[in-house]
């Protein structure tokens, strides 16, 4: 895939599949698995994914090529859950091996023992940058950008530019959508009512549930999954939303007139983490070593418009690609980052009073 198909409006879902199509005639040559029953199961891993155009370029990145390598067949689980991940290491019976949480999501899976820690006899270190390890039970995904992102034909003459105008009804009337996530929607309440952002930690949770009371009434739809969000915008049942960048970057390369605002962004980088207690846990080892190599994940940021975790995958990433990621110097500036070290411990709480506000 070049990088022109990228940025002339040519990249879409199909192209990924067509890609993900060549990629699995490749591994239709690997070496065939020959074995028992039992031997056979140990060459499936089951991957937790997003789903739609992110898993699809997950296949291509990572998927094929990883099964091209090792004979290691892949099957994908939607969606990521942490509630999930919970209840298979509880129960003892796995829907899916491995996942990739939000910064404060893993941590607060790492604190409740759901991680299994990193097998160092399977996964060679050395063969990863020491920066993307995280407390010896998890490696870095990419970047990723919660972004307002607003249509262009609603508002022609330009839309909103921050949190604040996004929470101003009269200036900017039209239908709105946010992420029913309370990590994103706590720190743009209090973006919208003046906080700046090197100020938002510790968060005011009081302050901020105040704020989010003035825009509940005018979000049409907490979305929950990517695809429904992509769907929500494209389709113009909502004018304005806050959304995942990549996701609105493939919309906006099939024509839709969208505009990403890159000012007070949310950044968080994923993190790759083995569930407690899977019997696939060498195989996931294998895999969590593989991903984290620097061509894969350059590909994957570059068909999904994410920022690169490895500091090496910048040379193997397109600048023209990069500047529409979160990782680009530009969008960096004016963006945010969580801090999953502050807010981890408190998320039990945090989404205990999130749950109950959105039913009141």
């Amino acid at each position: 895939m070049t990088i022109q198909k990228v940025l002339d409006g040519k990249f879409t879902r199909r192209t990924i599949l067509r890609a993900g199509a060549a990629s699995a005639a490749w591994t239709a040559v690997a070496p065939a698995i020959i074995g028992s029953k039992a031997a056979a199961q140990e060459n499936i891993l089951y991957v937790n994914t997003w789903g739609g155009s992110w898993t699809d370029a997950q296949k291509v990145a990572y998927f094929a090529p990883f099964t091209a390598k090792t004979g290691i067949q892949i099957k994908t689980v939607e969606p990521v859950s942490l509630s999930k991940m919970k209840a298979q290491v509880q129960s003892g019976t796995y829907d899916w091996d491995i996942t990739s949480l939000g910064s404060i999501d893993f941590n607060q899976a790492v604190d409740e023992k759901l991680v299994e820690p990193i097998d160092y006899t399977i996964f060679n270190k050395n063969n990863v940058p020491a920066s993307t390890l995280h407390r010896d039970a998890g490696v870095n995904s990419v970047v990723l950008g919660t972004c307002l992102v607003y249509r262009k034909d609603k508002f022609p003459n330009g839309g909103p530019q921050s949190w604040a105008d996004f929470w101003d009804v009269k200036k900017f009337p039209g239908n709105r959508s946010m992420y029913n996530y309370p990590q994103a929607a706590i720190p743009f309440a209090l973006l919208a009512d003046g906080v700046p952002k090197d100020k938002l930690f510790p968060l005011d949770l009081d302050r901020a549930f105040k704020k989010l009371d003035q825009i509940k009434p005018h979000i049409k739809v907490w979305w929950t999954q990517g695809n429904q969000s992509e769907q929500l915008i494209r389709d113009a049942e909502v004018d304005m939303i806050g959304m995942w960048n990549a996701r609105a970057q493939i919309q906006m390369n099939q024509g839709v007139p969208l505009q990403i605002v890159w000012n007070e962004s949310e950044n968080d980088a994923g993190c790759w983490c083995v569930a407690k207690g899977t019997p696939r846990k060498k195989a996931a080892f294998q895999f969590l070593e593989y991903i984290i190599q620097p061509q894969g994940e350059a590909k994957f940021c570059e068909l999904m418009f994410y920022g690169p975790s490895n500091p090496a995958s910048l040379q193997y990433l397109p600048k023209e690609v990069l500047a529409l990621s979160p990782s680009a110097p530009q969008n960096e500036k004016v963006s945010f980052k969580l801090d999953a070290e502050w807010l981890a411990p408190k998320m039990p709480q945090v989404r205990e009073r999130w749950t109950q506000w959105l039913a009141s």
